[in-house]
């Protein structure tokens, strides 16, 4: 396992290691001994001739050249996830791979309504998802770990990232509840939301300003009961009716489907979008291609339209 002096198993090692932030921790992953990961970080740092880690507290955090190291070795690792999966199909039935990075404010009924149209394919997909902060993800894309991103923004602009941002569409946000907090507050919506128990996304999330402003506009004053920075978890306290909780109104029949949740009122001019990011400007991965073809445009923008 050596090229040009490299020895992939110590690239390993040091690999599980930084993932783990922990030589301990890496080792009962790889079920082995303590010093003997040790020893082979040692000789890998010996090999390239500088430190790929460093201790701060009880955590080994990665130096300088352990984060560029990291990153070529998420790079070699990944593609040879990819040659295993690809000598493993059949010349009949081949699998096509589609890594998918998900925006951790993305609502999870939206991105699992995004895949519907890729799963469809006539090609076996094999599906992989990672949920992270947007910011993550874009880095993760950039590098090629990823095939396209999901979230709820498009890129910024004026950075060195190349990616590109493909709109898909867009929904009007609305309240939900349980049925007994519908009986209380839909009659007189949206005045009965002064002092209404509600639920909402943490201020870092960009739907959490514009319900805010709706909110500011209107003089109304809600209890907000709980912030939440995931958006499963947030429907998750909606569902056991501590709360109104916001959600795209395009999706009211899954969230009461799944949540048990009714819709108790429209949030006027206050929606959501949806982006494809991806590392080129013409997708030619044929399974993102399939999302914008099937997607782009008619699925999320109905609400708006009436």
């Amino acid at each position: 396992m050596k090229t040009s002096g490299l020895n992939f198993r110590h690239l390993h090692y040091f690999w599980v290691v930084a993932k783990e932030g922990s030589v301990t921790r890496a080792a009962e992953r790889l079920g082995l001994a303590v010093q003997t990961v040790s020893a082979q970080i040692s000789l890998l740092e010996q090999s390239i001739g500088k430190a790929l880690l460093a201790p701060q507290g009880r955590r080994l955090v990665l130096t300088e050249a352990g984060r560029l190291a990291l990153g070529y070795a998420d790079q070699i690792f990944l593609l040879g996830e990819q040659m295993q999966d690809a000598l493993a199909a059949t010349e009949d039935e081949r699998t096509m791979r589609l890594a998918v990075g998900i925006s951790d404010s993305l609502p999870k009924l939206i991105s699992s309504r995004l895949l519907e149209a890729a799963l469809r394919l006539p090609q076996r997909v094999k599906l992989v998802c990672f949920e992270d902060k947007f910011e993550s993800l874009l880095g993760d894309l950039t590098l090629h770990k990823l095939d396209v991103v999901l979230t709820d923004r498009p890129a910024p602009s004026g950075t060195a990232l190349r990616v590109f941002s493909h709109l898909l569409g867009e929904s009007d946000i609305a309240l939900f509840g349980s049925k007994e907090l519908a009986k209380r507050y839909r009659p007189t919506f949206p005045n009965s939301l002064s002092g209404a128990p509600v639920l909402l996304p943490t201020r870092n999330n960009l739907i959490r300003g514009r319900i805010d402003h709706w909110f500011e506009a209107r003089e109304l004053r809600p209890d907000v009961v709980g912030e939440f920075d995931d958006n499963a978890l947030l429907n998750t306290f909606g569902r056991s009716g501590l709360g109104l909780f916001p959600a795209p109104s395009a999706l009211a029949a899954d969230v009461e489907e799944q949540f048990g949740a009714v819709l108790i009122g429209q949030l006027d001019q206050v929606h959501e979008q949806f982006y494809a990011v991806s590392n080129e400007r013409k997708i030619k991965h044929p399974a993102v291609e399939a999302i914008l073809s099937a997607i782009h445009g008619r699925v999320f923008t109905q609400n708006r339209r009436k």
